[in-house]
Parts: structure tokens; sequence; C-alpha cells
């Protein structure tokens, strides 16, 4: 069972089209700047719910 499971795993992993590497670092650079994008977003809103909280109180 185990060893049907690996040899269909690797099989598999066979099949897989793995993107060149121009193309995963393409990729990862589109990843790293949405993240700090998206840092920058939720940190500017955290800092506006911050200001509010306080603002309340």
């Amino acid at each position: 069972m185990i060893k049907k499971y690996i040899r269909d795993s690797i099989q598999e992993l066979n099949n897989v089209t793995w993107p060149t590497r121009k193309q995963a670092i393409r990729i990862t650079t589109i990843v790293f700047i949405f993240m700090i994008i998206a840092a920058a977003i939720l940190g500017v809103v955290d800092e506006i719910l911050a200001i509010a909280y306080k603002a309340i109180l």
C-alpha cells in the first residue's frame, strides 16, 4: 500500500510541467511585490484603526 503510494507519487511528479528558472524568478518577484503592497495597505489600515480606537477611548 505504501509502496504503491510512493510509486504513484513519483510517477505524478514526472508528469508535472515545471517552470523554467526565468518563469520561477518572475513569479516569485510578482509574489514578493504583492506581499509588500498588501503589508503596506494592512499597516495603514491598522494604524488608522489604532488612531480611531484611541480617539474613542
